[in-house]
């Protein structure tokens, strides 16, 4: 029998603390992954469950994107998929009586992991005007609602639509089609809040937004550089694979603030040996400073140009642009400029030059460590700029790799979720569906926030995900969310994001990955892109948490039944029948996706075509890979203050909290901690398990302030702190973003630490 959702709060800022681990996974992962498992669904509904993950006639696992290999293990998941399915399929459910016993109020005051603890949403509930309660109401009600507030608009542009990463292809093409049709581009994503910087810098650089490498080419590389990314917590599947390559003779070179256990070790818990003795993963640890891991690269580069014979000249002449002036550029980078910047010695970086030296096939792998600050995409351009001096892009075993976070992030914007769509897909929508889509450029997340701050945008309508929690400047997105007059939320679990409401509010429970999709025409199945751009079929099994659950396309195709009504010539009755009738629309509107159901009917799925890995071809502006030259950017640190990174513990995928220990990290039965340098706390008179205010300081004038962390004496970079989100996300000041991608900057946050008042 399953576990019972908790009924009190449990206390979060006391946390018991020991020392980091030094390897990832083995029996303590399968231990804990089995006994969370086991709590949320039952021994049975386990067993029968987490067999069905990432097979190929089963359910793509809702947590992160890394791609499912040819050759699958029977327990194809890793300890956070199976907490992601376990929270998915529950037997905890949030009922009409649930909302009846909690008001707004009180639920308001519950942390994020007691919500999520309840269980799965049941019924549409509706929050009305001034209303203390959610109250359950029926589907033709919810969308009557929900059409009286489109009625009202001015303008489409006043209504925002959010995706979180988990929307299946399906559903993002039909989302995206009816805002469109409506009338708006605004169509923010997840992606603007983690991966914007690696495809603004990508499309630039070479031509398409998303990485050049495939699954078998880490299997094939020589060297392996894992940048601003932590795989043990938030990828662990990667382990194996870097374990895989490790075996075919590739060197990995870890480029992080934090030593992270996954890196260090890893026991893999398929294999007998794996359980027992582990693998040692990393070859040289750098452990860089926030912020200076494009002073690095740059000292690299003008290293590698000034080393006889290790250029590649054919490549360089045949297909890039702009080599010149970057060159120029580079060979200014100095060693000593560079040393500040990233804190590392003069030895390390010449021990990485000649393990880059000798390989001749490199990938950089890289995930939000290096896509969350404000120079992160003259970061992203220099690693192009690394790869393409030794032709290191466009061949087996080499090339960029930005690892994607959600399972499907990457799929959505692939459909057209994007608030900057280019003309060529507008163009194939209006052919296809036969109206005029908007061509103006519509809200990203920071400018959907500013919208509905400033009044100019009245709905916000969330497909999944836990916005308020997700996004920067806290206060600052909850006062915004406060004002609109009607949020909706597409979901199968409560989150912070129910209870900082608009004026009128719904919850609209959905279906989950794992449970079965019975529409008119029968039983349907959906698909997804992994973060390699491979698209493979997901098909759910149990039967639905509650038979008032409709799945997201259903959703999407009834709002805009009733919200476009005669005036739209688009068969969304058919859509919500049939999902093949969406497959093949989007066959008609994508390229890459040509007779897309016969090919997702393979078991494998299959590959998107990307012209700068199949062929060498770079669909950019001058028609070639661009070198690119940018001055060296870096965090400069005031006396007696650090610089702070948000991260995740590991019981912990995005903002959905799945237990309050952090194994590897050695903390146990908390969140409010702050990780500090033994150095760093000596220098600021502070102690091991000292309680602080942590402070944050910007040019706006502005003191940011997060009460109550304990401190945690940890082996961090001089200089450098860590603490988990959403708990330090108000930090982040709305408008401190990354040039270009208007990421929010929250990897390199100058804070003071002041004595807590609580202590």
């Amino acid at each position: 029998m399953a576990g019972k959702a908790p009924k009190s709060d449990p206390v979060q800022d006391a946390p018991q603390v020991g020392g980091p681990k030094h390897a990832a996974a083995g029996l303590p992962a399968v231990g804990h992954s089995l006994r969370i498992a086991q709590q949320q669904m039952g021994v049975r509904r386990t067993a029968l469950t987490l067999l069905r993950v990432n097979q190929k006639e089963g359910f793509d696992c809702p947590g992160c994107a890394w791609p499912e290999p040819d050759h699958r293990h029977a327990a194809e998941f890793c300890e956070n998929g199976a907490k992601a399915v376990a929270e998915e399929a529950t037997l905890r459910r949030v009922t009409p009586e649930f909302f009846a016993e909690h008001s707004v109020a009180d639920l308001a005051t519950r942390s994020g992991y007691w919500l999520g603890q309840q269980g799965r949403l049941t019924h549409p509930m509706y929050l009305a005007e001034g209303g203390e309660h959610y109250e359950p109401v029926t589907w033709a009600r919810a969308f009557d609602l929900m059409g009286e507030e489109f009625a009202r608009l001015d303008s489409p542009d006043e209504a925002v639509f959010y995706t979180s990463g988990r929307t299946s292809n399906e559903a993002a093409f039909l989302y995206q089609l009816f805002a469109r049709e409506l009338g708006t581009n605004n169509l923010p994503d997840c992606s603007n809040m983690c991966h914007e910087s690696s495809g603004s810098a990508l499309s630039e650089t070479i031509g398409i937004g998303k990485g050049s490498v495939l699954l078998e080419d880490l299997y094939q590389a020589d060297l392996i550089i894992v940048a601003g990314q932590n795989p043990g917590t938030n990828h662990p599947r990667m382990l194996s694979a870097l374990e895989k390559a490790k075996a075919s003779g590739a060197k990995v070179i870890s480029v992080n603030p934090l030593p992270e256990a996954g890196l260090e070790k890893f026991k893999n818990p398929q294999t007998a040996k794996g359980m027992t003795a582990g693998a040692p993963l990393t070859d040289l640890f750098l452990q860089i400073r926030l912020g200076g891991d494009q002073a690095l690269f740059r000292l690299l580069n003008k290293l590698i140009l000034d080393t006889p014979d290790a250029l590649d000249d054919d490549f360089i002449a045949e297909h890039t642009h702009g080599f010149e002036e970057f060159a120029a550029t580079a060979r200014a980078a100095d060693w000593d400029e560079t040393l500040t910047a990233t804190g590392l010695t003069r030895a390390e970086i010449e021990e990485a030059l000649r393990m880059v030296l000798a390989s001749e096939k490199t990938i950089v792998c890289w995930a939000m460590g290096l896509t969350q600050h404000k120079h992160s995409v003259p970061t992203i351009r220099e690693v192009v700029n690394f790869l393409l001096l030794r032709g290191n892009i466009g061949r087996p075993g080499a090339g960029v790799c930005p690892v994607r976070g959600h399972s499907n992030v990457q799929g959505d914007r692939t459909m057209g979720i994007f608030e900057r769509p280019a003309p060529a897909f507008l163009d194939a929508l209006e052919r296809e569906f036969g109206f005029a889509p908007p061509r103006e450029h519509g809200y990203d997340v920071v400018r959907a926030i500013r919208a509905l701050r400033d009044g100019e945008a009245k709905i916000f309508f969330a497909m999944g995900g836990n916005f308020v929690s997700a996004s920067p400047d806290t206060d600052v997105t909850e006062a915004a969310m406060r004002k609109a007059r009607l949020t909706v939320h597409v979901s199968t679990k409560l989150n912070r994001s129910h209870v900082v409401t608009g004026a009128r509010a719904l919850i609209l429970p959905t279906l989950g990955r794992t449970e079965r999709d019975l529409q008119g025409s029968g039983e349907q199945f959906v698909t997804v892109e992994d973060s390699m751009g491979m698209v493979h079929a997901s098909r759910g099994r149990l039967k639905p948490a509650s038979p008032q659950l409709l799945s997201e396309p259903a959703i999407v195709c009834r709002l805009a039944r009733r919200v476009l009504g005669e005036g739209s010539a688009t068969p969304w009755e058919e859509f919500e029948k049939d999902y093949a009738s969406i497959r093949d629309r989007i066959a008609r509107v994508i390229p890459g996706f040509e007779d897309f159901n016969a090919r997702v009917a393979h078991p494998d799925g299959f590959a998107l075509p990307h012209a700068p890995r199949d062929e060498r071809r770079f669909p950019t502006a001058t028609g070639k890979a661009n070198f690119t030259a940018a001055p060296v950017e870096f965090p400069k640190l005031p006396e007696g203050r650090l610089l702070l990174q948000t991260l995740r513990s590991h019981d912990q995928y995005n903002t959905t909290i799945y237990g309050l220990d952090d194994r590897y990290r050695g903390i146990k039965n908390g969140r409010r901690v702050v990780l500090v340098n033994p150095e760093d706390a000596q220098g600021l008179k502070l102690e091991d398990g000292d309680y602080v205010d942590l402070v944050g300081e910007w040019k706006d004038g502005v003191e940011r302030r997060a009460p109550g962390f304990r401190v945690v004496v940890y082996p961090t970079a001089r200089g450098c702190a860590a603490a988990y989100y959403p708990e330090t996300n108000v930090l982040v000041p709305l408008d401190a973003t990354a040039d270009t991608s208007n990421t929010p900057a929250s990897k390199s946050v100058v804070v003071r630490l002041e004595q807590s008042a609580t202590a």
